[in-house]
């Protein structure tokens, strides 16, 4: 996952809304969103290489989604998979300010990551190179693969498309949210950040969409937690580019 737009507790209707990216190379195998044979309460897709997911949503309302944290030089052999994370968060019955202290506690054990966690109520962001946890305060986020709210090109723009959709109240806002995470454009040179790839591929990784021969965007997935509890799930996946499915669930969330 590499780009999380959302919007915590000021909307009227939404306690929660989240437009997500999935950037992923084509040939790592996975399974679109759908409730778990393994884990029925988990809704997810899934990663058929590690078996984790990278956004997910419980029946009890445990939300959580990640993003790895830009660092070539970093070494992941021999180091857990992140993935495992977002699972073991949504099957844990602890809270997520406790869940989030005893990872700090195996935070080496990881590459990279961000790990933004919690329900509709309550929110909790966790970066484990800067050992850096906070409750995530209410209004318009973006988390993509350097620090929460960083202002990197597609982050900042992706905040903004965010509260478009919001604020012109879209007669379909899931679509509106759809749309703008289709965004193509590469960021100007001068705007782009520096993460230790080349330019080339700071390029090539700038658009909240990324169309790319052997790496891009996977899947798109477009979460809404109303006032009532109520859950819409829509997952679009794709195909170096080309839109291939697209899943929708609706469920209430039952009592924890």
């Amino acid at each position: 996952m590499c780009l999380i737009n959302f919007h915590f507790q000021q909307h009227e209707k939404y306690k929660l809304v989240v437009a997500a990216n999935r950037d992923e190379f084509f040939n790592r195998p996975t399974q679109k969103a759908h409730f778990w044979e393994d884990e029925p309460g988990i809704l997810a897709g899934r990663d058929l290489e590690k078996m984790g997911t990278w956004l997910g949503i419980s029946k009890t309302g445990r939300f959580a989604a990640l993003t790895n944290f830009r660092d070539p030089s970093e070494k992941a052999e021999g180091k857990r998979s992140r993935g495992e994370l977002v699972r073991s968060f949504l099957t844990d019955a602890i809270s997520p300010e406790q869940f989030m202290h005893e990872l700090k506690k195996q935070k080496d054990e990881y590459p990279g990551f961000n790990l933004l966690a919690g329900t509709g109520e309550k929110l909790w962001c966790y970066n484990n190179r800067q050992n850096d946890l906070q409750s995530v305060a209410p209004g318009t986020h973006s988390l993509s693969n350097a620090l929460l709210n960083s202002p990197w090109p597609k982050s900042e723009k992706g905040k903004a498309r965010l509260d478009e959709c919001l604020h012109n109240e879209a007669d379909d806002l899931a679509d509106c949210l759809f749309s703008f995470l289709q965004d193509t454009k590469v960021a100007a040179d001068e705007d782009l950040p520096t993460t230790g790839v080349s330019l080339e591929w700071e390029r090539k990784l700038s658009p909240l969409f990324i169309a790319g021969e052997d790496y891009g965007t996977r899947s798109s997935t477009v979460l809404l937690i109303d006032r009532l509890n109520n859950v819409s799930f829509a997952e679009r996946t794709y195909l170096q580019g080309s839109l291939a499915a697209e899943k929708v669930f609706h469920f209430v969330i039952e009592p924890s």
